[in-house]
C-alpha cells in the first residue's frame, strides 16, 4: 500500500513558530512560502504542515472550529493555496494534520449541540452520570478530569474530553460524523494535498464506556486503544476516500506495540500507510513521559532494532511539536552540540522507513529556555502542573520535570539569524525565543562549510542515491554501552552504520572491512571520536 511518497523525507512545519511576515509576532502561511526555496534546498520531498485551521487556539490548532477554513492569523484560503501551487513549483507535497478524535468546543456542531438540536447532540459522547458521580472512571491524556458538564446540571450529563476539556470527543458511532470526515478530506485532497498525519487516529473509537482498569495514567484506555472499531473506520476510509487518490498517510498511534502497528499498517488490511510510534520516545522516562531519568543510549538502541525488525516499514523520527529537542536529550549539548546533531540526524537517515524530521532540527536547536512557568504556554504543562501541586509536589520539583519535557521546548521560534527576534519576527515573538539564536542559527550554519545544515543535506542526499539505504534489509551487529552498530543490505551489498553516543572517544566495538562513504568528521582516527557518525561500504 506504500505509494510513491515512501521514500520521501518529510519536514515538519509547525506554522505558529516557523516565520512571521506580518510583525504580529505568530508564524504564517505567507512566512512559509517565503522560505520555500531554503526548504527545497535541503531536499525535502514532502511538508507536515500542523493545523492551520480556523481554531480558538486552546490547544495551538488542535482544537478545531472549522476544518474548512484558515486560521485568519495564518492568512486566507487564498494564501494556503498559494503555499500549494508555490511548493509543487518547487517539487514539494503537503500533507495536513486529519484532526477527527475530536473538535473545538466552539465548532458549529457543538455550539449547536448546545443549543439543543438532537443531531448534532450525537455528533458528540455525552453521557449521564448517576447521583452526583461521573458516567466512569476514566483518565485524560492532559491530566484533567475527562467529563465535563454539558447543560443544565440538574440533568447531570457530562460529555467526553480524552484531550483539553475545549476539545469534545466525537461520537464514531454515529454514521453522520463519518461522512462529515469524507467530506473534509475529500475539500483537502482535491484543493491538492497528498495526505494526512492522522492525530491521536488509534483513540477515535470507544468501544466501551466501562469503568477502567486503575493506571498510573490514563485509567480506562483499554476500552479505547486500537480497537476493532477504528481499524473498521480506517478501512472505510482507505476505500472511500483514499484509494481515489495516491496519497500518504501516517497515523500518531499512542501507546502502540508492534502487533497493532503491523495491523494499522499492513497492506493487506487497507488502512494506514505508516505509523509514529512512541516507544523510543520513552527511552528516558519511568511510566509518564513527565518522569524522567536518565538517558541510557543502549535503551534506545533496543528500542530501535525492535522496531526495525518487527516491522516492515517505519516512520523514523526523533522530534516533533511534542516531543523535548533530541540533542538536548540524547547529547550533552555544549561544544559538542553540532556534531552531535550531526550524529543523530546520521542515525535517523540510516534507519529503514521514512525520515521526518521537524523544523530546526536541520541546525541542532535545542530545548527552550525558560525560567519559570509563567513563560510556558502549553496547556498540558500547566494541567500537569496543577495536578502535580494537587498530590503535594512542591513547586521546584514540579518546574523541573516541566522544564525538561514540556511540548513548549519544541515550540520556540525558529532561529533563522542572528537579528533581533532571530529574524522571525519584527515583532513580540508568540513564545519566548532561545537566547542561544545569536549562535544557533540558519544564516550562520549556511555559510560554515561544516555546518549541521551541510551534513543534513549530505546524509539526505545520500539516502535518495542509495537503493540500499531506501530497500535494504537491517541487521543490528553491536549494540553497547555507547556505541551502535548496524547493516544495511541490499542483493550481496552492505552499509556498516556507527553512532557513538559517547562525549568521549571510545574503541571501535569490532574490526571495520571497508571504506568510509560518509561521516560527521573529516578523516579517520584509531576511535570513534566524540558523537561520530560513520557510514562503511564493504568491500
Amino acid at each position: 500500500m506504500l505509494t510513491k511518497y515512501k521514500n520521501s523525507t518529510v519536514y515538519q512545519i509547525y506554522p505558529r513558530s516557523f516565520c512571521d511576515s506580518d510583525g504580529d509576532g505568530v508564524g504564517d502561511i505567507k512566512g512559509i512560502i517565503s522560505k520555500l526555496d531554503y526548504i527545497a534546498s535541503l531536499g525535502v520531498d514532502v511538508i507536515w504542515l500542523s493545523p492551520v485551521y480556523k481554531s480558538p487556539n486552546d490547544d495551538n490548532g488542535y482544537d478545531i472550529a472549522d476544518y474548512k477554513a484558515i486560521q485568519p492569523e495564518f492568512g486566507t484560503m487564498e494564501d494556503f493555496e498559494l503555499l500549494l501551487s508555490e511548493a509543487k513549483a518547487r517539487g514539494i507535497n503537503i500533507i495536513m494534520d486529519l484532526v477527527i478524535n475530536h473538535t473545538s468546543d466552539e465548532h458549529e456542531w457543538f455550539e449547536r449541540a448546545k443549543a439543543g438540536e438532537q443531531k448534532y447532540r450525537d455528533y458528540y459522547i455525552i453521557k449521564k452520570g448517576k447521583d452526583g458521580k461521573l458516567p466512569n472512571n476514566w483518565g485524560n491524556f492532559f491530566a484533567e478530569c475527562p467529563w465535563e458538564p454539558f447543560g443544565d446540571p440538574a440533568n447531570e450529563e457530562y460529555y467526553l474530553h480524552l484531550f483539553s476539556k475545549k476539545q469534545p470527543d466525537l461520537n464514531w458511532y454515529n454514521p453522520d460524523v463519518y461522512r462529515e470526515v469524507v467530506d473534509i478530506m475529500k475539500f483537502w485532497l482535491d484543493k491538492g494535498v497528498i495526505g494526512f498525519r492522522c492525530d491521536v487516529i488509534n483513540v477515535i473509537f470507544k468501544e466501551s464506556f466501562a469503568n477502567g482498569k486503575k493506571h498510573l495514567a490514563l485509567t480506562g484506555k483499554e476500552h479505547y486503544l486500537s480497537t476493532d472499531g477504528c481499524h473498521n473506520i480506517l478501512a472505510a476510509l482507505r476505500r472511500d476516500v483514499l484509494s481515489h487518490y495516491e496519497t500518504l498517510t501516517v497515523g500518531e498511534t499512542v501507546m502502540v506495540d508492534l502487533k497493532e502497528a503491523a495491523d494499522l499498517t499492513l497492506p493487506e488490511r487497507g488502512e494506514l500507510d505508516m505509523v509514529f510510534a512512541f516507544e523510543h520516545m520513552e527511552c528516558d522516562q519511568i511510566g509518564v513521559k513527565w518522569f524522567k531519568t536518565k538517558f541510557k543510549p543502549k535503551k534506545l538502541m533496543r528500542i530501535l532494532t525492535k522496531w526495525q525488525e518487527g516491522l516492515p516499514w517505519n516512520s523514523c523520527y526523533f522530534e516533533n511539536h511534542d516531543q523535548p529537542r533530541s540533542v538536548t536529550r540524547f547529547t550533552k549539548g555544549g561544544e559538542y552540540r553540532a556534531i552531535g546533531a550531526k550524529m543523530l540526524l546520521g542515525l535517523l537517515f540510516s534507519l529503514r522507513g521514512t525520515t521526518y524530521v521537524y523544523q530546526g532540527q536541520e541546525i541542532g536547536m535545542t530545548n527552550g529556555a525558560f525560567e519559570s512557568l509563567d513563560e510556558i504556554m502549553d496547556i498540558e504543562s500547566h494541567n500537569v502542573d496543577e495536578m502535580a501541586k494537587g498530590l503535594g509536589i512542591i513547586n521546584p520539583f514540579r518546574w523541573k520535570l516541566i522544564k525538561k519535557t514540556s511540548r513548549d521546548n519544541a515550540r520556540t521560534p525558529m532561529q533563522w539569524s542572528a537579528e533581533e527576534n532571530a529574524g522571525f519576527t519584527s515583532g513580540k515573538p508568540w513564545l519566548k525565543l532561545h537566547p542561544n539564536y545569536t549562535e544557533v542559527n540558519v544564516e550562520r550554519d549556511l555559510r560554515d562549510k561544516d555546518g549541521v545544515i551541510s551534513f543534513f543535506k549530505e546524509i539526505n542526499s545520500f539516502k535518495k542515491s542509495s537503493e540500499i539505504m531506501k530497500e535494504g534489509s537491517f541487521k543490528e551487529l553491536h549494540r553497547g554501552k555507547w556505541v551502535y552498530v548496524f547493516e544495511r543490505a541490499l542483493d550481496g551489498e552492505k552499509l556498516t552504520v556507527i553512532c557513538n553516543f559517547k562525549d568521549k572517544a571510545v574503541s571501535y566495538p569490532m574490526e571495520q572491512k571497508g571504506s568510509r562513504v560518509l561521516s560527521n568528521y573529516e578523516g579517520e582516527a584509531k576511535k570513534l571520536r566524540p558523537y561520530e557518525f560513520v557510514i562503511i561500504k564493504n568491500n
